[in-house]
């Protein structure tokens, strides 16, 4: 890896830092799991970077973390967010973030906006919730289904993401085309 990529990878690390200031949102039926907008950045990761170099920036974030850094949104961090009901959504975080990152890498003939929207949609939430519901399912001993229909508030939100996610990719590249690493 080259150390232009370790910038980059340490960038979306810190921007998932970043914008877990911002406040979350808790959801008190499903054990506390926070709306946050710390997956804009898992998204963006993926969109931006690429597979790997995306999900590299979504763990280090999560090493970060694990290490007890209070980078998650709310002030949390150290090992012990790994042991919550939302550890599944955050092991969920670097597959999202490969996943979007393959989905723009293989659509390069669409659009950036519609390429980043549809890996963001897929990576960010679909991989994301494939991770984090079933683990819900565990700590709260609810069936699958309970949880997924729970996990439902969080949808308007995610897709908020996603297009925020698409309108910036698509602003980037539009300004400078060689930002977009995922489609180089």
């Amino acid at each position: 890896m080259t150390d232009r990529s370790l910038v980059h990878v340490a960038f979306y690390a810190a921007l998932i830092a970043v914008l877990g200031l911002l406040p979350p949102v808790a959801i008190p039926a499903l054990g506390g799991v926070p709306i946050t907008a710390q997956t804009l950045g898992v998204m963006l990761a993926g969109v931006m970077l690429g597979p790997v170099r995306g999900g590299l920036a979504v763990l280090l974030f999560l090493l970060v973390v694990a290490l007890g850094a209070p980078f998650l949104s709310g002030g949390r961090g150290g090992l012990g967010v790994f042991f919550s009901p939302t550890v599944g959504f955050l092991i969920g975080w670097p597959f999202g973030a490969f996943v979007a990152g393959l989905i723009m890498r293989a659509t390069t003939n669409a659009s950036v906006l519609v390429s980043a929207a549809v890996s963001a949609a897929v990576g960010g939430i679909l991989v994301v919730y494939a991770f984090g519901v079933p683990v819900l399912t565990f700590f709260l001993d609810k069936s699958l289904a309970a949880a997924a229909i729970g996990s439902a508030v969080f949808i308007p939100g995610d897709l908020v993401k996603v297009a925020l996610t698409a309108i910036i990719a698509q602003t980037i590249a539009r300004g400078l085309p060689g930002a977009v690493l995922s489609r180089s």
